[in-house]
């Protein structure tokens, strides 16, 4: 068989398509500029696959990753000590959680664990339709600090530590827990529960394992301050009545003086309130402070500039710990200064309202409150105040009558009283004991007039904490005053005069005017009525002044205060004007009691009241001793 043998055209052939090959390889070869685009390309693919791959794992194990961290743990440790492990949590940031209801919204920082915010949502400050929200606590006004002794000998402030939040709902409540951590399980907590509808918010403060970390020999030191906002009309009248006050374990109310720099260190303390007059901050515990360091200092030193701030408060209580942790009940309120708001949480915080001590706070808390709360019910409150007015005085009116008909008396017997005078000019004494002889023989009680007088006083006195403190009267307006519970103007002055003001108020000039005339109605009767007596003052030229002073007077004081006050005591010597002229035209007959003193002369003398009687025998005892002398 003839073997096969490669031809030249075959080598030819193959060496050809070898070329064409090699030729299109080198054709299709990427140029440097493609290989470094595709170079980049590829790793910017892979940068992005890093990142990504990262991402997932920070979000799955944040914690493990920080925490992880020995050197960022080590470092804090030296500032921090055990609660170093506070500050490597991911809420270590100045983060705020929110809770509200329809009374009340409450911002708590991380940092701190403590609000730094509290509005009252239904609550306008200055005046009504300001747009603005009364705040009790905002923009750095107040903190919450618990001092911390470590037993590393650190001293640390919970203020500058991070807390970690945990926002539930039980029902309707919302609780808030901020956690200052040590550990996984060891912290301090403050505890948040607000209810629906409700100023009062609960706030506990407890601890859980910090005996390792904390120095549980001696309590820690509870910090609390707040610079009171301005929120009134005018700054220096709700100053008057912006005052820190606190009550005992037992019920005694009591309060830190107004001024610069006041202090009180009571014990056995189960409430601190910081009052600004219609709102209110109170720090209540359901086991006593045993003992706290309160400080009070107006910061209204000059009414023209200083309108931001009314006082600096400020309350350290201690905390002691039972068996090396701490556990405190305690609650927050944020509310009006209302007397039955207050009144229905049964703590005795309706006590911070001043009704005034003794008899006059009774009127206020068994008189004026009800009625008038009853009467504000159903009507205006500028009605309701006129209305007060008439009720009260006509239930005064009968003291009236016997006030009036003793200066009547006394006004007849007068002529007599005079010739007595004349008759024991040169000795008074013996001029004491027949004037009261008369007075026994024509019937007539020289006191009779001054007591009536006297029964009066506690209620206008009862009138003037009353009106001040009815939070009801708030920004409610009644013809030209806008707000009964501060001063009305009609006409601003472009200029301050000191104790009156920048303004005219109508209802003050109205008040003024009326007692006024009152007072130049009574005068003339009861200088008729009371005798020039030797050796004494002329009561006569007294009150000649007296008429003008006192209008003078209280028109500088009403000028000041709410319109509800002035508008009551207008309206209160208007009606008694108007009782006393109906009295003195209508029903007392001068010629009918003198007939009736004559009448009594006649008759055997009555027993002398034990009051005349002992001023009878003094007088004989001195007259004893004097003629002894001689």
């Amino acid at each position: 068989m003839e073997e096969k043998k490669l031809d030249l055209n075959s080598v030819i052939g193959i060496v050809l398509i070898i070329g064409i090959f090699l030729w299109m390889m080198y054709q299709n070869k990427p140029s440097e500029a493609q290989l470094a685009a595709e170079k980049a390309k590829k790793e910017l693919v892979a940068k992005e696959a890093q990142a990504k791959a990262a991402s997932v794992k920070s979000v799955v194990t944040p914690t493990a990753a920080v925490v992880g961290d020995s050197t960022q743990l080590a470092q804090l440790q030296k500032t921090l000590g055990g609660f170093a492990y506070s500050a490597t949590l991911p809420s270590a940031k100045n983060d705020v959680t929110t809770i509200e209801n329809d009374f009340v919204l409450l911002k708590i920082a991380n940092k701190g664990g403590y609000i730094v915010e509290a509005t009252l949502k239904n609550f306008e400050k200055f005046k009504k339709n300001s747009g603005q929200l009364v705040s009790l606590i905002k923009d750095n006004n107040a903190d919450l600090n618990i001092q911390l002794q470590t037993n590393d000998n650190r001293v640390l402030n919970t203020k500058d530590l991070y807390f970690e939040p945990t926002l539930t709902k039980v029902g309707a409540d919302q609780i808030l827990s901020m956690k200052l951590k040590s550990g996984a399980n060891e912290f301090l907590e403050y505890k948040y529960i607000l209810k629906p509808n409700d100023y009062m918010v609960g706030f506990d403060i407890s601890s859980q394992g910090l005996s390792k970390v904390l120095n549980t020999a001696k309590p820690l030191d509870l910090q609390w301050n707040l610079k009171a906002f301005r929120t009134e009309k005018s700054v220096s009248y709700e100053n008057r009545f912006a005052e820190l006050r606190f009550q005992y374990k037992d019920g005694k109310h009591d309060y830190v003086g107004a001024g610069k720099d006041k202090e009180e260190n009571p014990e056995k303390v189960d409430y601190i309130a910081f009052k600004q007059h219609f709102f209110t901050s109170i720090l209540l515990t359901n086991t006593s402070f045993e003992k706290a360091s309160l400080k009070s200092n107006n910061l209204v030193l000059d009414e023209t500039k200083d309108t931001i701030f009314t006082k600096q408060f400020n309350a350290a209580v201690p905390l002691a710990f039972q068996n090396g942790e701490v556990d405190y009940k305690m609650n927050w309120y944020f509310g009006p200064t209302d007397y039955a708001t207050l009144k229905a949480y049964d703590k005795g915080m309706e006590k911070i309202v001043p009704l005034g001590w003794g008899i006059f706070g009774w009127i206020n808390k068994f008189i004026f409150i009800p009625l008038f709360g009853f009467l504000s019910s159903n009507i205006s409150y500028g009605i309701a105040i006129i209305i007060f007015t008439i009720i009260i005085k006509i239930a005064m009116s009968p003291i009236t009558y016997k006030s009036f008909l003793s200066q009547a008396k006394m006004k007849v017997l007068r002529p007599e009283i005079t010739e007595l005078g004349e008759k024991f000019k040169k000795d008074p004494m013996k001029k004491q004991q027949e004037t009261m002889k008369l007075y026994n023989k024509a019937g007539v009680n020289p006191m009779a007039g001054c007591i009536p007088a006297l029964i009066q006083i506690p209620f206008m006195y009862a009138s003037f904490q009353f009106f001040p403190s009815a939070f009801e009267l708030r920004q409610k307006g009644f013809l030209w005053a806008d707000d009964l519970s501060s001063f009305d103007s009609i006409y601003k002055l472009p200029f301050h005069i000191p104790l009156y003001g920048d303004h005219i108020g109508l209802f003050p000039l109205m008040a003024a005017i009326a007692i006024f005339f009152y007072m130049k109605m009574t005068s003339g009767d009861q200088q008729m009525a009371a005798p020039q007596q030797e050796g004494m003052p002329d009561m006569a030229k007294m009150m000649k002044y007296m008429i003008y002073i006192s209008p003078l007077m209280m028109l500088i004081f009403f000028n000041g205060y709410g319109a509800g006050l002035s508008l009551y005591n207008f309206m209160s010597n208007l009606i008694t004007i108007g009782i006393m002229f109906v009295i003195k035209n209508h029903i007392v007959d001068p010629d009918k009691i003198h007939a009736q003193i004559q009448e009594n002369k006649l008759k055997e003398p009555k027993k002398p009241g034990k009051f005349q009687q002992r001023l009878q025998e003094a007088m004989e005892q001195a007259e004893a001793q004097k003629a002894k002398k001689k």
